[in-house]
């Protein structure tokens, strides 16, 4: 299934998307109203009974009509669990992978959805970007046991950063994470959720592409996290319990602008994949003042 949360000009709805025929029918409920129930289904094996129990409203609908938003409503968190690419860390960074997972969160300001511009924020000269599968909490309280069952699905990331604000935290303190990751309107989710029963068993292993102006910067896979997605969810839950709707950034391989010297630029198209969810493609808007 794919799920994906939109608009038409009036107030954001959530919808069953069929990408094939280019068509979508509306879901006459919020996410909390059938989210936990779906996710358990795909996790019992039920996942057709699932989806023939959601609310849809109305004849299908133009895809091309609407406007895709990020999957993710304002009520809930953003998570980013970094520092989980080792080739990244060595070759982007210089530095080492660390004893446990990294997570902090993301203001919900900073998404946009699958088309819609990047915004250049005005304190940054080195604008980065980063592919990411993002995983969707569908239920909670998560089961430390098994923490896969509380995934719905899958959907696409990119983590733009401001490179020189990360690094302009204090002597001592760290760097400024909040800063450089949680700029208005700069990190593109979507274009939809695909859900867990459209894989394999287990932590996904797909293919991450990122794209500017057609050229590749990241190509890699999931296969090269250092903690996979069940172990992911269970860090962060053990800190801080997830909530159903709640998003998670799970890292970026190797190829950022950090380690190259390719930062993004005002017109720069930039395009994000994930093999078997989709591509979403945002361009760059103008520097502030220029």
């Amino acid at each position: 299934m794919k799920i994906a949360r939109c608009t038409d000009g009036g107030a954001p709805f959530w919808a069953l998307v069929d990408s094939e025929a280019g068509t979508l029918r509306e879901i006459a409920a919020a996410f909390a109203d059938w989210g936990p129930a779906l996710t358990r289904a795909i996790a019992a094996g039920r996942a057709s009974e699932g989806r023939a129990s959601l609310p849809l409203l109305g004849p299908a609908r133009q895809l091309a009509e609407v406007r895709l938003l990020a999957p993710v409503e304002p009520v809930n968190r953003v998570v980013v669990a970094g520092a989980n690419y080792a080739k990244h860390l060595a070759g982007d960074f210089g530095l080492k992978s660390p004893s446990q997972p990294i997570a902090f969160l993301k203001a919900y300001g900073a998404l946009i959805g699958a088309n819609d511009p990047i915004r250049y924020p005005p304190l940054t000269n080195e604008l980065d970007h980063e592919v990411e599968l993002v995983v969707v909490l569908g239920d909670a309280p998560v089961d430390l046991e098994n923490p896969l069952a509380a995934v719905l699905g899958y959907t696409v990331g990119n983590d733009v950063s401001a490179r020189d604000l990360q690094r302009s935290g204090p002597a001592g303190i760290g760097m400024d994470l909040f800063a450089a990751k949680s700029q208005d309107r700069s990190t593109g989710v979507g274009p939809w959720i695909v859900t867990c029963d459209e894989f394999p068993a287990g932590s996904p292993q797909l293919r991450l592409a990122l794209k500017v102006n057609g050229q590749t910067r990241q190509d890699s896979t999931t296969a090269e996290m250092t903690w996979d997605v069940a172990q992911l969810v269970r860090f962060v839950e053990q800190r801080s319990s997830f909530a159903a709707g709640d998003i998670m950034f799970t890292g970026s391989p190797a190829g950022v602008g950090q380690g190259t010297g390719l930062y993004l630029n005002p017109g720069d198209v930039v395009e994000a994949s994930v093999e078997g969810i989709g591509t979403i493609s945002n361009v760059v808007g103008p520097k502030p003042g220029a």
